[in-house]
């Protein structure tokens, strides 16, 4: 024999001004009467039942307050055998804001017909004279008689239907019923007040006005929700990515995630772009001075040939000032007769555009960063996470097999993620042991800095190899030369260090993980360091009399094609053979592990050559967007059929903040200084391009202020822009001081942030110890009490 306490949905409803519709003292009588009944019932048949309360330490108790009846019975067991505890103090633990008795459905639609006919008042309506019962003095918890309910449930639909429609919703909104009774009180209350009643009324048709304006909103939302998960369809990342984290882990997840970060960064960078460069070029082509040549479908490896003489490259652009008769703004520079309009000057739109699309990007990749820092860093409870991810992380708004499926998964995955970071214990080690370990530790890191120290060599060697030997005609297909060793190197030395890792054997999983980003990570920027000292330093004075940028933006262009083709090979034989060897001829059920840290640096990698190329081919995001976007079918694909997941699972919470670290700081700041040297110090090519004519890139700011302080235009104030705040450096040195101050700030405001939340805990936690107290004084008080008697 036991009883439930039945604590109501919308506790806010207990604090109203509103009169209960019974006397609490009285319930709270009952309910001792109940726990008396239920001690009596325990004394007899013994200690293995008892009350269903829930358990509270053995030193907790309470004092009985003045007026409580039951003092006769002293003690009862609790379930289990353990400590006794009175009747008065149960009553007082019952009395608890945690532990109310609830109300009755009865007491519940009592209570909201009393607020149907208050709402009623206000509206001037005169009151049903003697339809509200009398329940004070009534047991409703107890009450048998189901004939009063159904009244009360009548009087109480009758009243609904006298209100309007967004009264009603409100009404049954915050009724704490379930569903069904709540649906049966709406489709009772449905039916117009005047067929009820014998008549038809202007209520009716208020009622009828109602009820359409509530279905012209359903039908909206419904076509909204329909235009959602259409537009969620187009996007690459809806369901697929529930379904990636779900059987993988976060881990996995990370790399998905990132590269959707790419992919926006790539459509920011290529707005501008398109819109000031790209654009305003293809609207005005220049004449062309040789014939285009004919497509033959090498390009598409090249980058040569059609695509030369095309918007893709720098040299098609030209120097002139658009939409002028004859003005020409550069010394120099040619001009050719337009319509009248607004002058665009082209080689000063394309510096400014540049500059600005390099702006844009790093602003966003700070606040990037220093979000995913905040929420990388953010406290959650240790205590307690797993049974709030149990009982608090079902979605009830899952109505379909598949998602409910997904919805499990993903729970099963975060509580194994969870666990296996929570169960991580350091194997304490001797003395000869660590030394063991920090001597396999320095042997692997020298191994693997050789070999990259080896592989930049041989790029170096092969770089001026090739640029020692001039290509004849037709051997347009030898330019592959160079980006095929360079993509063979970042694919085989990466599986090199992970065999090396495996010596190591790290206790932690992201220890390993985070050692395998630095190593490949050290390995690219070393060979891109290599390279970029072969364009700006050694190409240009070898292609001095050519376009050397058209050079330079075809090479980039080569080296992310050839990127692109290694890495479906890698996803062929690194993840298909792999298997399909496994499994047809090794018997072994196992699948590979999706390799984290090689994949997020190949990202990593195809992005700063996007960076790297932007300034000599201004359509290279867009071939990077269509490169990630195969790029993700592919290895969700692969992903699903090749790969399992990882055998020890490991909760990837601050990854982004380290991809987003490692994005900025030696990806995009290693890009900026390339192209800053491109604009500040190296010249341009004489024959084509923008910027022809000048000594370097930057000179087209200064020639165009120039005119402008010689014409004598209005616009006097751009000068001084340009001067104080372009020209100086203080400027550039203040706004990147302000970037760092904005980037610490953010760290300090987190850290505070986190010591807040630590001394609220410790506060909660004081308060529930303070609660504890207080109860075991009373108690103690009630004993003292009654042992005087």
């Amino acid at each position: 024999m036991a009883f439930v306490l039945n604590v109501p949905e919308t506790p806010g409803d207990w604090g109203s001004q509103e009169p209960s519709p019974y006397d609490e003292d009285e319930v709270h009588n009952s309910f001792h009467q109940l726990i008396q009944e239920q001690s009596q019932w325990v004394e007899a048949s013994g200690p293995e039942e008892g009350l269903e309360l829930p358990a509270w330490e053995p030193r907790s108790g309470a004092a009985e307050t003045p007026g409580a009846p039951g003092r006769d019975h002293q003690a009862i067991l609790e379930p289990g055998g353990g400590p006794s505890y009175s009747a008065a103090t149960l009553r007082v633990l019952a009395s608890m804001p945690s532990r109310t008795i609830g109300r009755s459905r009865g007491a519940i639609i009592s209570q909201y017909y009393n607020r149907t006919v208050r709402l009623r008042r206000r509206g001037h309506r005169p009151p049903l004279h003697g339809a509200r019962p009398s329940l004070h003095g009534r047991d409703l918890e107890l009450d048998p008689d189901i004939h009063q309910e159904e009244e009360k449930r009548s009087l109480l639909v009758q009243e609904l239907q006298g209100l309007s429609g967004t009264q009603q919703d409100h009404m049954l909104r915050g009724m704490p019923l379930s569903l069904a009774e709540k649906r049966g009180l709406r489709e009772e209350s449905q039916t117009p007040v005047g067929k009820r009643r014998g008549q038809q009324g202007p209520r009716g048709v208020c009622s009828c006005c109602n009820r359409l304006k509530y279905s012209c909103v359903l039908a909206l939302h419904s076509m909204g929700l329909v235009l959602l998960s259409g537009l969620n369809s187009l996007t690459p990342w809806h369901y697929a990515l529930k379904r990636i984290g779900g059987q993988f882990g976060s881990s996995v997840l990370s790399y998905f995630l990132f590269l959707k970060t790419l992919l926006a960064f790539n459509a920011l960078l290529l707005l501008p772009l398109l819109a000031f460069i790209v654009g305003v070029q293809a609207a005005f082509p220049p004449t062309p001075l040789h014939p285009a040549p004919t497509f033959t479908g090498l390009e598409l490896l090249t980058g040569g040939g059609y695509f030369t003489h095309t918007v893709m490259y720098y040299g098609y652009y030209s120097n002139i000032t658009l939409n002028q008769p004859c003005a020409p703004p550069l010394e120099g520079s040619q001009c050719t007769p337009g319509a009248r309009g607004l002058p665009y000057n082209m080689p000063l739109a394309y510096l400014f555009t540049m500059g600005t699309a390099f702006f844009i990007t790093c602003i966003t990749l700070v606040y990037s960063m220093s979000r995913s820092f905040g929420d990388s860093y953010r406290v959650g409870s240790t205590l307690g996470v797993h049974a709030i991810t149990v009982f608090c992380s079902w979605d009830y708004k899952v109505t379909q097999d598949w998602a409910t499926i997904l919805q499990q998964n993903n729970l099963h995955t975060q509580l194994k993620e969870m666990l296996a970071e929570w169960q991580l214990q350091r194997v304490p080690r001797s003395v000869c042991g660590r030394l063991r370990r920090v001597a396999v530790l320095g042997l692997v890191w020298l191994l693997c800095l050789g070999t990259t120290m080896g592989c930049a060599v041989a790029v170096y060697a092969f770089s001026e190899h090739m640029m020692q030997s001039p290509l004849a005609a037709g051997q347009e297909a030898a330019l592959l030369s160079l980006p095929l060793v360079v993509s063979l190197i970042n694919l085989v030395a990466p599986y090199l260090f992970r065999g090396l890792a495996s010596l190591e054997q790290h206790e932690s999983p992201v220890q390993e993980v985070y050692v395998a980003i630095c190593r490949n990570l050290i390995l690219k920027m070393v060979i891109l360091g290599i390279l970029s000292y072969h364009w700006l330093g050694r190409r240009v004075g070898v292609l001095s009399g050519q376009c050397w940028e058209d050079f330079v933006g075809q090479e980039l262009y080569r080296f992310m094609v050839m990127d692109f083709i290694f890495l479906l090979l890698d996803t062929l034989i690194g993840e298909l053979a792999w298997r399909l060897v496994s499994e047809k001829k090794l018997k072994r059920p196992r699948k590979p592990e999706f390799d984290i840290a090689r994949n997020v640096l190949d990202l990593i990698y195809g992005q700063t050559l996007t960076w790297l190329g932007v300034l000599f081919s201004p359509l290279l995001p867009a071939m990077q967007i269509l490169k990630l976007l195969l790029l993700f079918y592919i290895k969700k694909t692969s992903l699903m059929a090749n790969c399992q997941a990882p055998r020890r699972p490991w909760l990837a919470s601050r990854m982004s903040m380290v991809f987003a670290t490692l994005l900025c700081f030696p990806s995009f700041l290693g890009a900026a200084v390339f192209v800053c040297c491109a604009v500040w110090r190296v010249k341009p090519s004489s024959m084509c391009g923008p910027f022809q004519t000048l000594d370097t890139m930057y000179e087209a700011g200064k020639v165009w202020v120039r005119h402008l302080e010689q014409g004598g235009h209005q616009v006097s104030w751009l000068p001084w822009v340009y001067h104080y705040l372009l020209e100086n450096t203080f400027f550039i040195f203040l706004v990147s001081a302000i970037l760092l101050a904005v980037i610490y700030l953010n760290i300090q405001v987190v850290k505070g942030q986190r010591k807040v939340i630590c001394l609220l805990k410790e506060q909660i936690s004081n308060e529930g110890e303070d609660k504890i107290f207080l109860i075991n004084k009373l108690h103690s008080v009630y004993e003292r009490k009654e042992r005087s008697r």
